[in-house]
């Protein structure tokens, strides 16, 4: 059964079985006192939601609502394949038709001049047959499964296939991401980057890893000393990483520059775009051997802790890869000790991105934990397999505790993983209040946007109104922007700062000590903005 047709079935069964009754978990959300403005929303909501063309009117409600921001998503994997075979066209690349794949190395080749077997990106245009072919094979559009290739390898397999355009796009990709969240009333963006790094990642393997054992350790990551590491990050620095991050720096730094020039920022032209906020998560590859990985991750809490666009760090690539499966303790402890150098810098891991039968049963019983109690994540994506680790009622209690926000994409853990309720763990964090946020992950690729997953939640999970518009807030609150929250507990949306406690939340023009106070604190002033978006939004709701 293809992944559309389950969807859909899976979404009239459950749509079905909420007309019986609603989850507890959504009752207890929707039994708090609303406000009149929360009360028409919900009203809209409901009618929406038991309607005919549920989806369709669920879809057109919550694109005007206000939804904060998508705390991972990855620049590569966001933009539409559409855009991809334009820059092409534009650099004058060549394109494999037997492989439908961009070739590399071959930026700004005269049209004409590509090598036997290929052909220049400028007759993709002329030849709807390669178009909707390579727009299928750079995205899960029209994918099915076969015999050897699942819904993880064609996604994984799309980022090699549109790979090799020239990072003077870079703009282009964050105005398109941008543009599409602000026509989705969104207001903040963590866009995850992999900036340059070769030269650190060059030096690495000619320094090597220490293989001296400690005395009386058991070899891996625990037979290298802190010292020992201490001494690697110091040669890494010296050598070469300091002077590469400066180059990340002005790699990024242009790249922001460059969007806020294409949308006329700051301008009486200005696009709506402008009002979204954009920060970056540093992404290290997690796929190769320690001694790159390590210089790499050295090179983003370097990053990471001089440049202000440049808000927390993340490993990528599949988690069940063999390389990140074996290393993943080794990569765990490296952040640990990274971590006690640069404490100030932000920490979110891919974990437990996995399913049953993707690897051994052992391989989904630690990746969680390990990634809070060692890798010191603040936050964990995707988080997937939890169920599956050893002893996961107190993991789950731990997360809530700590207030460890688990950023949930469900698309992708369908089209990668085959997960679907009843196995997602959404409603199991949920009810053992981990703080949990919907994002894309790949919305390009995927072919969705943050309302898809807005929509999808409500149909498949009965999440209702209120429930959502705590996700929502939730994702302002484990942002990694900047300063203090405006509310006076963490993940409760009740009381604010003493600053702002005498004002109306979300007023359009905040005055005195609470103005102050959102002017010094980048992410209070996000959650303002958007408690006044939903104030806007519920009074014009009908």
């Amino acid at each position: 059964m293809d992944v559309v047709r389950r969807s859909v079935l899976l979404s009239i069964c459950l749509s079905l079985a909420a007309l019986h009754a609603l989850p507890a978990l959504a009752q207890k959300s929707q039994s708090t006192v609303a406000t009149a403005g929360e009360s028409r929303a919900i009203k809209a909501f409901e009618k929406a939601r038991i309607g005919p063309a549920n989806g369709l009117a669920l879809d057109a409600f919550l694109r005007r609502m206000p939804k904060g921001g998508d705390l991972h998503m990855h620049l590569s994997g966001a933009v539409y394949a559409e855009s991809f075979i334009a820059d092409a066209v534009q650099d004058g690349i060549c394109v494999n038709p037997k492989t439908d794949s961009f070739v590399r190395d071959t930026a700004h080749t005269p049209a004409g001049s590509c090598a036997e077997g290929t052909v220049s990106a400028a007759s993709i245009l002329k030849d709807q047959k390669l178009y909707d072919a390579l727009v299928d094979s750079f995205s899960m559009r029209a994918f099915v499964p076969t015999t050897g290739v699942n819904g993880h390898d064609q996604f994984f397999a799309t980022f090699e296939r549109f790979g090799g355009l020239d990072k003077s796009h870079t703009a282009e990709w964050l105005d398109e991401v941008a543009s599409r969240a602000a026509a989705q009333n969104e207001q903040y963006l963590e866009i995850m980057v992999t900036p340059s790094f070769s030269a650190s990642a060059k030096l690495g393997y000619a320094l090597g890893w220490p293989t001296t054992p400690v005395p009386g350790s058991h070899g891996d990551i625990a037979g290298t000393s802190a010292q020992q590491l201490s001494e690697l990050r110091e040669k890494l620095l010296a050598g070469a990483v300091r002077d590469e991050a400066a180059v990340d720096r002005k790699e990024l730094g242009n790249a922001l520059a460059a969007r806020n020039r294409i949308e006329h920022c700051g301008e009486p032209s200005a696009k709506p775009a402008c009002a979204v906020t954009i920060r970056f998560i540093y992404q290290i590859l997690r796929a190769f051997p320690p001694q790159q990985v390590f210089a790499q991750t050295l090179l983003g809490f370097e990053v990471a802790s001089t440049d202000p666009s440049v808000v927390g760090l993340n490993f990528v690539q599949p988690e069940d890869d063999y390389t990140a499966m074996s290393e993943y303790s080794r990569q765990m402890h490296m952040l640990d000790y990274l971590h006690s150098a640069y404490p100030k810098v932000h920490i979110t891991l891919h974990a437990g991105e996995l399913a049953p039968g993707m690897v051994p049963p052992n391989g989904t019983s630690f990746h969680i934990r390990e990634a809070v109690e060692l890798g010191h994540a603040e936050r964990i994506g995707h988080g997937v397999d939890v169920m599956y680790e050893t002893d996961p009622s107190p993991l789950l209690k731990q997360m809530a505790d700590r207030h460890i926000m688990v950023e949930i994409n469900l698309t992708s853990n369908d089209v990668i993983l085959g997960v679907v309720p009843p196995f997602h763990p959404l409603p199991l964090y949920r009810q053992a209040h981990v703080p949990v946020a919907l994002s894309t992950d790949d919305e390009g690729v995927s072919r969705i946007d943050i309302t898809h997953e807005y929509t999808r939640a409500a149909l498949e999970y009965h999440l209702g109104y209120l429930d959502l518009k705590q996700l929502a807030r939730t994702s302002i609150e484990h942002s990694f922007l900047a300063g203090e929250s405006l509310w006076a507990k963490p993940d409760i949306f009740g009381g604010t700062n003493g600053a702002c406690a005498g004002q109306k939340l979300g007023a359009e023009s905040p005055t005195g000590a609470c103005l102050r106070f959102l002017k010094a604190n980048d992410k209070a002033a996000q959650q303002w903005e958007l408690e006044h978006r939903f104030a806007v939004f519920e009074s014009t709701t009908q």
